[in-house]
Formats: structure tokens, sequence, C-alpha cells
């Protein structure tokens, strides 16, 4: 389910010898990008090779922003093929958010990457067919003009997380990391997230893939932790020094939850 999906990779949708070696990467989603990725004078070549029949794994496509030359004639495009989702740049309307899941038949992940998105995040979570926020983190610093550093962002990754939560669909993807040399970057940015509340981060590299999905495992001391605290039952109790309460109990059966599940995957 794309509302799962914690390692989504990005493939330039006019490069299609790319797309099964990117399914083949070990994300578990692939996002053929038609914005950022792909210049002006590719864009038609690049629709017109969008397909989702390379994998079993969701395809998502990031269509042009609204108010773009290309927008329309990529709605058209997505609402065509049985892609997973669609992707939106540059959100900033909920009722734009609305119309383009409508219009493009697909659930909408909407990529807020502006002061005037995250100032609309919430009513944006509330949209018709949005199903997750995501963070376009570059663009976000680009647009205020901050430096892309974790203390400077944390009070917008916790407002999407805040956002989603209050429209109780599921938390959001965090930004790239745009260091592709050390893998270990993509670990510690994606743990960071993690810790936020958030529960995925967009890949653009292969390199970085293994490293986010690791982050977003819990720890065998985690797990460990969970299991220890439920073994107190119920009622308030000492465990190590600290108090275990029902609410203390809510994020131990969400951390074993989550071993489960992604565990397996």
């Amino acid at each position: 389910m794309v509302t799962g999906i914690r390692a989504p990779l990005f493939v330039p949708a006019d490069r299609p010898e790319r797309f099964a070696k990117a399914a083949a990467s070990g994300a578990d989603a692939i996002i053929l990008d038609l914005e950022d990725a792909v210049a002006p004078d590719s864009k038609d070549a690049a629709r017109a090779a969008l397909r989702c029949d390379f994998t079993d794994l969701p395809v998502i496509v990031r269509i042009n922003g609204h108010g773009t030359p290309w927008h329309e004639t990529d709605l058209a495009a997505v609402a065509a093929q049985q892609f997973a989702a669609v992707m939106l740049p540059k959100a900033e309307a909920p009722a734009i958010c609305g119309d383009v899941a409508l219009r493009a038949a697909k659930p909408l992940i909407a990529l807020i990457e502006s002061a005037t998105g995250l100032a609309h995040a919430r009513s944006i979570a509330m949209a018709s067919g949005v199903i997750r926020l995501a963070f376009g983190s570059v663009d976000f610093c680009a647009d205020l003009g901050c430096a892309h550093l974790r203390e400077v962002l944390l009070p917008a990754r916790f407002e999407l997380v805040l956002a989603s939560r209050l429209a109780a669909i599921a938390p959001p993807l965090d930004g790239v990391a745009l260091n592709l040399d050390d893998p270990s970057a993509s670990h510690d940015d994606a743990a960071h997230a993690k810790a936020l509340g958030m529960t995925g981060k967009l890949c653009i590299h292969p390199r970085q893939i293994a490293e986010v999905r690791r982050a977003f495992v819990p720890t065998a001391s985690e797990a460990a932790w969970a299991e220890r605290v439920l073994s107190t039952r119920d009622g308030a109790v000492a465990l190590d020094g600290a108090m275990v309460d029902e609410p203390v109990r809510i994020r131990a059966r969400a951390i074993l939850a989550a071993a489960a599940q992604l565990g397996e995957s």
C-alpha cells in the first residue's frame, strides 16, 4: 500500500531503461518523475514513456505542478493508466489538491515545498483524495532562503507530522538526503525523521535505500524494551526507574507491530 511505503525511489520518467533496475534496487515503491528530473524539451517523451507494467511494486507519478504548461497533459496521462498514486509538487491549495486527485482518479501525495504549502498543510492533509504528505525540503529551503539543516527544518517536519495526525492520514514522507557518497548519512537522516514521527523518506539514489529502510525498522533494543514494558500488564508501575502506564504501553505495542511488519518486508 502507498500509505505504508518507507523508501520510494525517484526515477526520471524519460529514462525508461532505468525503470526495471529501479524496481530491483530494494525500494518499496517507484516514483516516475515528470517534474524536476526532466528537462522542458523532454517532457513529452517522458510522458509517453510512462508505464507501470515493469514491476509489482507501487508506481507513483510525480506530475508537473499546477499552473505549469505540462500539468494538464500530465494529469490526462496519469488518469489513463493504473498507477498507485499521483504526487503533486508545490502543493499549496487544498482545493487544487482535491481536484488533482479527482481528475487523476488516483490517491494523491501532496509534496509540501514552500512557506505557503506549510501554512496550509493541515487543510491540504484533510483535502479529498490526499492520502499522505511528503516534505520537499530542498525546495522549501530555497523558498525561505534558509539552510538545509536538521535544526532549521525541525519545526517544518514536525508540523507535517501534526497535520497528518489531525487529518487521520498516514504519517508523512521525509525529503531527500543530498549526500550520495555516504549511505550512513541517509540512515541518520531517516532515523531523525522516524524520531519525529515520520514513517518514510524519499530516495534519489539506490545506495540510499537499504539505509533508509533499516532506519525505520525498530532496533533489537527497542523491541526488547517494548516486550518488557508489555510484560508489566496494566496499571502504573515502575520499570528500570521509569514509570510505565497505558500511553507507554501504546508506544510499546506500536514498536512491536512495526518490528513485525517491517522486519518481514
